[in-house]
């Protein structure tokens, strides 16, 4: 059995990194982060204490596929026979999964098998699950993503953005849920990845180590308690995870209701082409994350906090090349961006305290 993980509210700064990561959490159809930085700034530390923080789920308590019984239209193609047969699906709580995929796994690994030969001999399906099926409704986590192969980060990516893994075969079709929070790390001294796999991230977060001595030491010391003590160090955090929990939770519930105007809309479009972000994807994450953030501050609206928060994520690794290493300066240009593209779209909106924090203190 697992020992004790480090708690991810103990994780000592790495906002945005946090931030993204609990993003995907609240809606993993966000489409995923890439976490690009150096060695030991607690990169899979933050992912492994994600999944370890996320509050249980409801499952097909047979189904290889953790299926939601409470969604029916999303149901695996074993599970839907079963509804149309009349079972009633027998119902588990269990803890959410995080799955590792090595950089070696191939796509028959990821996505499944169709036993072609025992379809043609019993007239039945025969599916034998993938690594997609492992993380349906958990976590994938890819560990040093850019050296995985680019036909399977490409895979990753579809199923990431789409929630479903469909296999074919021959004239034989199987698709089940495959809605996961894909979580890529790199360290970008081994290589990078291709601009046409970044852009498929849904956002990306770029980290370095904290030069405030302060900082550092809290980090020492932290590290220290919990290889001391790890279950007495957890139990000091128990009551800031649980409250995080309970937050990502409720999130969850209402993130599908809530709102924007068609404001927000222009102000998200000028802010990518104001920046001169290729395609469109870049717009649709924002509004995805902006939306994803309003939940988890318990709003039923997006404001220009949530669109500045989400862009500053779903941004910097779709800026060209030449900005990529201007990110700081690039915060304050879309706040600008921001506030011109309201004005021009509509009266403006007095901002809110909240807003006015996160300019003078990015997060």
């Amino acid at each position: 059995m697992a020992g004790p993980i480090f708690p991810f509210t103990a994780i000592v700064n790495q906002d945005k990194m946090k931030r993204a990561l609990v993003l995907n959490a609240i809606n993993p159809l966000i489409g995923g982060v890439l976490i690009r930085g150096e060695r030991g700034t607690a990169k899979s530390t933050a992912v492994r204490a994600l999944a370890a923080l996320l509050p249980e789920i409801n499952v097909v308590a047979d189904c290889p596929f953790s299926c939601n019984p409470y969604e029916k239209d999303r149901l695996c193609d074993f599970c839907r026979e079963r509804v149309a047969r009349g079972e009633e699906l027998p119902i588990a709580r269990r803890k959410v999964r995080l799955v590792d995929l090595p950089v070696s796994a191939t796509e028959d690994r990821v996505v499944g098998t169709l036993d072609i030969e025992h379809a043609i001999k019993k007239g039945e399906k025969k599916f034998e699950p993938g690594v997609l099926a492992a993380a349906n409704r958990g976590i994938l986590y890819v560990d040093e993503v850019n050296l995985l192969d680019d036909h399977v980060v490409d895979l990753l990516l579809d199923s990431a953005a789409m929630g479903v893994n469909v296999v074919e075969r021959e004239g034989i079709s199987f698709q089940h849920p495959a809605q996961f929070v894909l979580v890529g790390t790199m360290n970008p001294e081994e290589g990078e990845l291709r601009p046409q796999l970044l852009d498929r991230f849904g956002l990306s977060v770029e980290i370095k180590g904290i030069p405030d001595a302060d900082a550092r030491v809290e980090i020492i010391e932290r590290r220290l308690a919990f290889e001391t003590d790890p279950i007495g160090f957890c139990q000091e955090w128990c009551t800031a995870e649980e409250k995080l929990s309970k937050e990502i939770e409720a999130a969850r519930k209402m993130v599908r209701t809530v709102t924007h105007t068609q404001a927000d809309l222009y102000a998200i479009a000028e802010l990518s082409a104001g920046l001169e972000v290729d395609g469109h994807r870049a717009d649709l994450v924002i509004l995805k994350a902006a939306r994803a953030h309003a939940a988890w501050m318990g709003r039923t609206a997006i404001n220009e906090e949530d669109i500045l928060l989400a862009a500053e994520l779903a941004l910097p690794h779709r800026l060209k090349r030449k900005a990529i290493h201007e990110v700081e300066l690039q915060f304050e240009h879309l706040e600008k961006r921001l506030e011109a593209s309201k004005q021009s779209a509509t009266t403006p909106v007095q901002q809110s305290d909240a807003t006015r924090e996160v300019k003078k203190k990015p997060a």
